[in-house]
């Protein structure tokens, strides 16, 4: 079991790896699985974008990919985060930066153990178990 944080931009720092590691831990066995390896790198726009390209066929800027590597009940992925997304996304939406990042930090775990996005009703289900995970953080630290 590990969960990992790596960044590809020096002017990002992660506050609270600890506590992510618990947290993210929490989901994960909340939903009856165990954590394998989670690997979460922290990007600027264009090395997420690159990577869209690359891998997904899609050239669209986004917040998050996910690769899923999970093998039967063992949660296990690459998960990439654009730093430069997540910060105009909090704009957008009015939440505070931290904020931002922790719902997306979540999102790619919430796509590990299976939840969609793409339909209506699979991104409404989304918001409802990242809003839930969201809670669990404000009482795990």
């Amino acid at each position: 079991m590990s969960i990992s944080f790596a960044q590809q931009i020096d002017s990002f720092d992660l506050p609270n790896e600890q506590q992510l590691k618990k947290w993210i831990t929490t989901v994960v066995t909340s939903h009856g699985k165990r954590v394998g390896v989670i690997s979460y790198l922290f990007c600027d726009d264009e090395y997420v974008l690159s990577a869209n390209q690359s891998f997904l066929n899609h050239d669209t800027y986004t917040d998050i990919i996910t690769f899923d590597y999970v093998e039967g009940d063992v949660i296990s992925g690459d998960i990439m985060i654009s730093v430069d997304r997540v910060a105009e996304n909090a704009v957008s939406f009015g939440n505070t930066f931290e904020q931002e990042l922790l719902r997306v930090i979540i999102h790619g775990i919430l796509h590990l153990l299976g939840q969609g996005d793409k339909t209506d009703e699979d991104a409404a289900e989304m918001r409802r178990r990242e809003n839930l995970a969201l809670q669990l953080w404000n009482t795990t630290i």
